[in-house]
């Protein structure tokens, strides 16, 4: 998703009524077309699908600078809405049995409780369980206000929702947004986990934040894992998480299938598509 520099009150185009939420969540409004890539986020230890991020693509499959290059401040807030609808929707219809993460602009949020209505709706048109969605907030953006994003996460977590701070440790507000909450799962940030295996300061990092995730119940995903010694690196350290291109490519309008070899200590993958816990 693309950095953010303004504020979350510059998103109160609609006030409280709700037939202008719902009706601004219609991908069609936006005037252009958009759809997904899924790319699985594996438990190694179980040798499992555990989710599926839903990542922006064009209508045809075209790459996601081609659609994020056409938000702005005047249709962000309806693209993150219907952004949510869509993911759903492809999911549902793709038959997906196992969560859903869904990336999302915490400052085109001005009122979760109204934000997430259509939300909701989705899930229950598409028969998506609640508890299955994980919604991922990018530490590295540029927001402004880690307590009000904080509260946002509070209130997804309250209605059902997984939570997810995607790319941690790559953005300025780094171990301070733990200080105010704490996600289901943190997702380390790439930089982090390239080379890992031979880096003693990604090391030593990597390790510290671990520590700190497992002290206080966060579920840790390594992001961007390439190679097996990656992979390696963090299921000695105990991560079972993974995500990255070593496992699965993002797969266009469909769910992505676990390469060979990609499990530790195994040249056949596991059963595709099975529930994590």
């Amino acid at each position: 998703m693309p950095s953010i520099s303004f504020t979350s009150s510059d998103f109160q185009p609609w006030g409280d009524d709700p037939a202008k939420c719902d009706d601004c969540a219609r991908p069609e409004a936006l005037g252009f077309r958009f759809s997904y890539a899924y790319q699985p986020i594996v438990d190694v230890r179980k040798r499992q699908v555990y989710a599926h991020e839903a990542l922006v693509r064009g209508a045809e499959g075209e790459p996601a600078p081609t659609i994020l290059a056409r938000i702005n401040e005047d249709n962000r807030y309806r693209f993150d809405q219907a952004c949510r609808v869509k993911a759903i929707k492809v999911a549902s219809e793709l038959g997906m049995r196992e969560r859903l993460s869904i990336n999302f602009l915490p400052n085109a949020i001005y009122k979760p409780e109204l934000c997430i209505r259509t939300t909701l709706q989705a899930a229950r048109t598409h028969s998506f369980p609640v508890e299955r969605i994980i919604f991922e907030a990018t530490e590295g953006d540029a927001i402004e206000d880690g307590k009000r994003l904080a509260s946002i996460l509070t209130e997804y977590k309250r209605t059902g929702f997984l939570t997810a701070i995607d790319d941690f440790g790559a953005g300025y507000a780094g171990l301070n947004l733990l200080a105010d909450f704490q996600p289901d799962i943190i997702k380390l940030d790439m930089a982090l986990v390239r080379g890992v295996d031979t880096s003693r300061s990604r090391q030593a990092i990597a390790r510290g934040v671990l520590r700190i995730c497992f002290d206080l119940d966060i579920a840790v995903i390594a992001e961007g894992v390439e190679t097996q010694a990656e992979r390696d690196f963090f299921f000695d350290e105990g991560v079972s998480l993974m995500q990255g291109y070593l496992f699965s490519r993002p797969a266009f309008q469909s769910l992505g299938k676990i390469a060979e070899g990609a499990w530790p200590g195994s040249g056949q993958p596991g059963p595709h598509g099975s529930v994590g816990a």
